[in-house]
């Protein structure tokens, strides 16, 4: 039972850290604590423009941008595909059919609703 929760637990971490989450997770922080701070000082419009306007970021926003440009992306290099087709020593030939078969044209939907249905239809029965 316990070590059913750590395997979740870890489990989370490992996919919210391979995702990247947690930056998002880590900005939200950096901005509640801004906006807390802002609010202080001023109204809360302008707590909440100076928090989001980017021209005042506080030192863990500071940190999480700069962590994240110096975060190794791994780029898996695109596999280049030729194809190449082996030389026969074989000629092709391709032949034109002689009699092609014209297939009349018409619309069975339009001639279905002339024809009279093969049975009587079922009648309803009632209990």
């Amino acid at each position: 039972m316990v070590m059913d929760r750590v395997r979740n637990t870890l489990l989370i971490f490992v996919l919210v850290a391979g995702t990247g989450a947690h930056w998002g997770a880590l900005q939200s922080v950096a901005w509640t604590r801004m906006l807390a701070e802002n609010l202080r000082t001023a109204s809360f419009a302008d707590a909440v423009m100076r928090t989001f306007d980017g021209q005042h970021p506080c030192s863990l926003c500071k940190v999480i941008a700069s962590a994240k440009k110096s975060e190794k992306r791994m780029e898996f290099p695109q596999p280049v595909i030729k194809l190449e087709f082996p030389l026969t020593t074989q000629s092709l030939l391709l032949v034109a059919p002689t009699r092609f078969q014209l297939v009349p044209i018409g619309n069975e939907f339009v001639e279905s609703l002339s024809r009279q249905p093969p049975t009587p239809p079922p009648r309803a029965t009632s209990a």
